[in-house]
């Protein structure tokens, strides 16, 4: 099994330092509603924890939420709240959202805020063994003691330029570990006075405690390998005195809309919830994971779209109804090329190509008549791993699924003009009345078949001395 490290620029053999596997995913900063790029990265995330869970290893997973930072307090005083009831809200949003895309939730989730004694005790260590400084109320880290500043991102401190504005600092690249209190900020009592957090510090805190001095895997977006665990790694470090601070870090590609990165700050982003309402968490996720992770991914509607038409295809092969004849599928080869595939810096693209082929062959059996449960079964567990449900979505009880059990049954459809939703009922509807047509001639056994394909969209047939009628299974 090789992932790729960011910290080496290559693929690596992955070998846990022990058990549980070690991972922790730099979390949310909650100040407004989760984005289709934060479901990206954590997606990716889950994935990666369910296949090295699907290949026995035990993980511990914790993910952090950044309750209090300069963002965080900006939008409480905008909106007259206190930091703590914005970050509750967004927080119980945040959850909800990834509940929906059926992401796992890790084991731990510590905040900020409640890890404040042990984030003072490791800047205490920093300043303790002359890595950090305290200057009016503020203490920085001391770049230059770190021999090793720079290494995730391959680059020297003369190469890089400083991206925090801070008085009193040695140092242009040296960043902050605890502010001093300004009006109208939450504050803590600390050695230095009153004051919070920096961003980076949480961080190195919270795992330490959490996972101890080196974790197996570190992740997040491409986008926070400078400045945060680039600093991540330096404070870390430099207080334990054990290297590396993270055996593999993995980053993903970052979520585009257009030419730009999407992100809060920015203002182009389409929320979770608003992807939600037009789109299954299948959907989502085919869309997601059919690039590799590393890559960039830019957002589409068309991309969405060929990305739901694919969740039907693989949902309609997993429960469709076959013949009872001999099995014809030998379903060994596609769990070894599934296997293959994510042992290669899961490549969750050839994954899924997999999975699509395997949909094409379970379909071809069962239109020959045979027995294809066990198939299903591997399709079922294969999409598992990717975080695929195949459940069906009442507001996607769609056209495209209709349209497909229609052609595989032989029928031609009128096409219809309205919206997604009624044309969905249009089709169906034709489906009921070619269905009462057979049934007319007594051809029971395909008049039953059309019953059987409308029942895997979860449309119940309920046939009446006025005609049949249909309705969506509650």
């Amino acid at each position: 099994m090789k992932v790729y490290n960011t910290l080496s620029g290559q693929k690596e053999e992955f070998v846990p330092i022990g058990d549980p596997v070690r991972m922790y995913v730099c979390g949310v900063t909650p100040y407004s509603d989760c984005h289709i790029g934060h479901a990206m990265s954590y997606i990716v995330f889950d994935v990666i924890r369910r296949y090295l869970e699907f290949r026995g290893y035990r993980v511990k997973h914790v993910q952090n939420f950044t309750d209090v930072d300069d963002k965080t307090i900006a939008r409480a005083n905008a909106l007259g709240i206190s930091t703590k009831e914005l970050a509750e809200g967004l927080i119980s949003r945040y959850f909800a959202d990834m509940d929906a895309l059926n992401i796992k939730r890790a084991d731990i989730y510590p905040r900020a805020t409640e890890e404040i004694p042990k984030i003072i005790e490791v800047i205490d260590g920093l300043i303790q063994k002359g890595h950090a400084y305290e200057s009016e109320g503020n203490v920085y880290f001391r770049v230059v003691s770190f021999a090793q500043y720079g290494k995730l991102g391959h680059r020297s401190i003369d190469e890089i330029k400083a991206c925090e504005v801070g008085t009193g600092k040695e140092h242009p690249m040296d960043f902050a570990l605890w502010k001093a209190a300004k009006p109208d900020e939450p504050w803590w009592q600390s050695p230095w006075g009153r004051g919070r957090p920096g961003w980076h510090i949480e961080c190195s805190a919270m795992s330490l405690k959490y996972l101890g001095d080196t974790l197996d895997i570190h992740g997040g977006g491409q986008d926070l390998i400078f400045p945060h665990h680039e600093n991540e790694i330096a404070q870390s470090e430099a207080f334990t005195g054990v290297a590396p601070f993270v055996k593999y870090w993995l980053h993903n590609g970052l979520m585009q809309l257009g030419e730009e990165k999407m992100s809060k700050s920015l203002g182009n982003l389409i929320t979770v919830k608003e992807a939600l309402e037009h789109y299954s968490p299948d959907a989502i996720r085919l869309f997601v994971l059919s690039s590799h992770y590393r890559s960039p991914l830019t957002y589409s509607e068309e991309g969405l779209e060929a990305a739901h038409r694919g969740a039907v295809r693989l949902r309609l092969a997993a429960h469709r109804q076959a013949g009872d004849g001999p099995t014809a599928l030998e379903v060994s080869v596609y769990h070894q090329r599934f296997i293959e595939a994510m042992d290669n810096d899961f490549n969750t693209a050839q994954a899924i190509a997999v999975l699509f082929d395997l949909a094409m062959e379970i379909n071809r059996a069962a239109d020959e008549g045979h027995s294809v449960e066990e198939s299903q079964r591997e399709l079922i567990e294969l999409a598992g791993i990717l975080g695929l449900t195949f459940r069906a979505y009442r507001f996607r009880v769609d056209a495209h699924a209709v349209l497909e059990l229609a052609a595989r049954a032989g029928i031609t459809l009128k096409k219809g003009v309205e919206d997604e939703e009624r044309t969905a009922d249009y089709y169906i509807q034709q489906m009921v009345d070619k269905r009462d047509e057979l049934r007319a001639k007594r051809q029971w056994a395909d008049a039953d078949k059309i019953r059987a394909q409308l029942g895997e969209l979860g449309i119940i047939l309920e046939d009446a001395p006025q005609g049949t009628v249909w309705r969506y299974k509650r």
